[in-house]
């Protein structure tokens, strides 16, 4: 057997027998910024390949899903990887999984296995099975999916077969008003209402948490400092799991009763303490200027 070209998750293509979760990684690629394309035909790569390393289109990363839903996949495909992996070490995936597995999840889906116009759904598997041997071997990852749920299978596909620094979680931090509303898309929401209210200070009431003097006030408090070290500290141990299970984006969002103070001094001060190489950390003050 040839030699497998060296580890790269710039360019990577997905195959792999009929049901086995190539939609579930495709989805989850998606999510980590690849440029996703499902069920191109194998004669499409060459110019796809030369079009994406022309860097003519804004395609950093690219994710392919082929199978034998092409009618000339198991012939064309090997070939075709071996010219353009001359050109750039293109990864590819293999997801597999047991007959009994596979039976299984058309018989809930109730959807149709390529193959099995007419045959049986486990004639149909064990036909692919022997189909895609071949191209099985080319491959860089193996992945049996049998006794994979989504959360298991994006693990292991963010952690044995994506490179490290791709697994990255964006996070927004969004201060907000109650009176307007807690935002829609909030993952995690807390409540800054029960700390000093620059509101009631005349000097205050027109800054925003922007402001050095704001900030003071509502930091300077007992109450403030052992507030965010409990806040920061619950969400140094969530977004590890976060990230294990594959989330792509976490929205946390501090609300104060206008949103124009203690939640933008909270958000601001969470968004220093959460500074890590993995995470991409965005932040909004919807009602600042309310």
């Amino acid at each position: 057997m040839k030699a497998k070209p060296d580890r790269n998750d710039r360019f990577i293509i997905i195959t792999g027998l009929s049901g086995s979760g190539k939609t579930a990684v495709i989805h989850y690629l998606e999510d980590l910024g690849y440029y996703c394309i499902d069920n191109i035909p194998a004669k499409l790569i060459r110019e796809l390949v030369n079009l994406w390393l022309s860097k003519k289109v804004e395609m950093d990363k690219v994710a392919l899903v082929m199978d034998i839903r092409e009618p000339r996949f198991v012939q064309d495909f090997p070939g075709i990887l071996e010219e353009v992996r001359k050109r750039y070490p293109i990864r590819l995936i293999f997801l597999e999984a047991s007959d009994e597995a596979l039976v299984k999840r058309y018989s809930e889906t109730r959807r149709l296995h390529p193959l099995a116009r007419n045959r049986s759904v486990l004639q149909a598997v064990r036909l692919e099975r022997r189909q895609l041997e071949a191209i099985k071997k080319l491959a860089n990852d193996v992945v049996d999916t049998s006794s994979l749920n989504l959360s298991g299978l994006k693990e292991i596909i963010g952690g044995k077969v994506l490179s490290k620094q791709l697994r990255r979680l964006q996070v927004v931090i969004i201060s907000f008003g109650y009176k307007y509303g807690i935002p829609l898309d909030s993952d995690l929401v807390f409540d800054t209402r029960f700390l000093p209210n620059p509101f009631y200070i005349e000097d205050l009431r027109d800054l925003t948490g922007k402001s050095p003097r704001v900030r003071n006030f509502v930091l300077g408090g007992a109450e403030t400092v052992e507030y965010v070290d409990r806040v920061s500290g619950f969400l140094d141990y969530l977004i590890p799991h976060f990230v294990k299970e594959g989330k792509s984006t976490l929205t946390i969002s501090i609300g104060c009763t206008g949103g124009k103070h203690r939640s933008v001094v909270i958000a601001e001060k969470l968004k220093s303490c959460l500074k890590r190489p993995n995470l991409e950390i965005k932040i909004y003050h919807r009602d600042l200027f309310k």
